[in-house]
């Protein structure tokens, strides 16, 4: 079973593109770091927004995958909205443990690629990320 696992999961692997996992949530960090490990990308991880604009000065990044609501501090729009001020270009999926929000819509039409609901599985992490860096 492992060897057709693997091999499906052959057709969305990565060439080991940077991705920012942002999420306040350890536990949710370590399990994004660790599909997109085995998926081929070189994870980051920040648990703050904060975090994430101070590290994104000094280290382009592919893609970031942003958990909208995190506490304390800004949220993931806020986030991808001051993100978006040094580098317009950004691409990014928003991650959520709530259902599409007008705010999730907002960063999706500020250049936010996928929408993959928490808790997601690697199938659809893998979908989302091969749509966003291949495009």
């Amino acid at each position: 079973m492992n060897l057709i696992f693997f091999f499906l999961i052959d057709d969305f692997k990565g060439n080991a593109e940077t991705v920012l996992v942002i999420d306040d949530v350890d536990e949710q960090r370590k399990i994004a770091r660790d599909s997109l490990e085995l998926l081929g990308y070189t994870p980051f991880t920040v648990s703050s927004g904060e975090k994430a604009i101070v590290f994104l000065e000094k280290h382009p990044i592919d893609l970031i995958l942003l958990d909208m609501k995190m506490e304390p501090g800004i949220d993931g729009l806020e986030t991808y909205k001051r993100i978006l001020v040094n580098s317009p270009s950004q691409k990014a999926i928003i991650a959520s443990g709530f259902s599409e929000s007008s705010r999730v819509k907002e960063a999706m039409k500020l250049g936010a690629g996928q929408y993959i609901k928490k808790p997601y599985t690697i199938k659809k992490l893998a979908s989302a990320l091969k749509k966003e860096v291949g495009s």
